[in-house]
C-alpha cells in the first residue's frame, strides 16, 4: 500500500496541486522572460553591485540569457514546455532583476508584447519586483491584465530584519516591503513573497519569525522559500572563497522547513521550498543532488515527520 506522498498528497499546500486544481488537470508551465531590466542597487540609483548574494545569471536559465527578443524567448520556452514537460498552458514570467523598474509606458509596451504571443495558450502573468519599485500606477497597469489572465506580483522580502537587509546591500528596508504589501490590499493581483533562509548571522528563532510576519498579511497568497546559496559572480561569493562561513546542509535545511511549515497560515500556497543555481555557477552548498532528488528528500522527510502546514498556526489577534 502506497504512502500519501505516493498518491501526490503532501503535508503542505503545494503549487503543483494548486495549479492542477485551478486549471482542471491541465499541465501549466512557467516560461521565464528576461526583459533586460536592472535594479536600483545595481545602476547607482540606490547603490552599486546589487544584493551581495546575487548574480542574476544564477537564476536565469541559459536559454533565456542567450535569446535577444521576448518573442524568441517565449516561443522557444513554450515549445520546450510542450515537448519536454507536456505542458498544456503557460504562465508568462518576467523573473530576472526588477521587472517594474521602468516608466509605466515602457512596461506596458513590453508586457503587451509578451502577452500577445500564443495568447490562447497563456493563462497567467507573473512579474518579479522589489518593494521599492512598485507604486499605484504600476499596480493599475498590472491589474489591467487581470480580466484576461491570472496575474501575480512576486516581491522579494528576503529577510524581515533591516540589519540583514543592510548587510546584503538590499537597498530597501522591511518597512518599504510592508508599505508595498499595503498598496495591494484591495488589488485584484495575487501576491507571492520570496524569502531567503540561512544568512549566517541570523538564528533559527529569527528565521522562524519570517513566518509570523508573512502570516499577518492576508494579501499574501504564495510564498517561495530559498536557502542561501553562494554563486560565482556575487560579492558574497568572493567573500566566501576568502573565508568560508556556515551554510545549511540539506539535513539542516530540511529540519528548518519541518519547523516552519506547521507555523505557516494554511491557505498560503508554497510555490517553492528551495532554490539552487546552475551547477556551473554554484559555489556552495553543494548537496550533490539534482533538484528533483532534493525535492524528493524534503518531501519524504516532511511525510515521515508528520508535518502538516498550519498545524501550529496561531492567528494574529486584531
Amino acid at each position: 500500500m502506497g504512502t500519501l506522498l505516493d498518491l501526490g498528497i503532501k503535508g503542505y499546500n503545494n503549487y503543483g496541486t494548486h495549479l492542477k486544481e485551478k486549471y482542471k488537470g491541465q499541465r501549466v508551465f512557467k516560461v521565464i522572460v528576461d526583459g533586460g531590466f536592472t535594479c536600483p542597487n545595481r545602476d547607482g540609483s540606490k547603490g552599486y553591485g546589487g544584493c551581495t548574494y546575487c548574480n542574476v545569471d544564477s537564476f536565469t536559465p541559459e536559454l533565456s540569457r542567450k535569446l535577444p527578443t521576448i518573442r524568441e524567448q517565449l516561443e522557444q520556452g513554450m515549445e520546450r514546455g510542450k515537448g519536454f514537460y507536456k505542458a498544456d498552458k503557460f504562465i508568462v514570467y518576467f523573473q530576472p532583476n526588477t521587472n517594474t523598474y521602468a516608466p509605466v509606458h515602457y512596461l506596458k509596451m513590453m508586457y503587451d508584447e509578451a502577452l500577445s504571443i500564443n495568447t490562447e495558450d497563456v493563462v497567467g502573468f507573473s512579474v518579479g519586483t522589489r518593494p521599492d519599485c512598485i507604486d499605484a500606477e504600476k499596480v493599475a497597469l498590472l491589474e489591467s491584465y487581470a480580466d484576461r489572465f491570472d496575474v501575480d506580483l512576486e516581491m522579494g522580502m528576503e529577510s524581515i530584519y533591516d540589519d540583514t537587509l543592510n548587510q546584503i546591500n538590499r537597498g530597501c528596508s522591511h518597512g518599504e516591503f510592508v508599505e508595498a504589501v499595503k498598496l495591494l490590499d484591495n488589488s485584484k493581483l495575487d501576491l507571492c513573497v520570496h524569502t531567503i533562509f540561512g544568512f549566517p548571522w541570523e538564528t533559527e528563532e529569527m528565521m522562524l519569525g519570517y513566518i509570523h510576519e508573512i502570516n499577518r498579511f492576508p494579501k499574501i497568497k504564495f510564498v517561495k522559500f530559498h536557502h542561501l546559496h553562494i554563486v560565482e559572480g556575487s560579492i558574497m561569493g568572493v567573500k566566501y572563497k576568502k573565508e568560508p562561513f556556515k551554510l545549511f546542509s540539506l539535513e539542516e535545511y530540511t529540519d528548518l522547513l519541518c519547523k516552519l511549515i506547521p507555523l505557516l497560515r494554511p491557505d498560503i500556497v508554497i510555490q517553492r521550498l528551495f532554490g539552487i543555481s546552475d551547477w556551473d555557477l554554484l559555489i556552495a552548498p553543494n548537496w550533490g543532488l539534482n533538484k528533483s532528488a532534493i525535492q524528493t528528500y524534503i518531501d519524504k522527510e516532511i511525510e515521515k515527520r508528520g508535518v502538516v502546514q498550519g498545524s501550529a498556526y496561531v492567528p494574529v489577534a486584531g
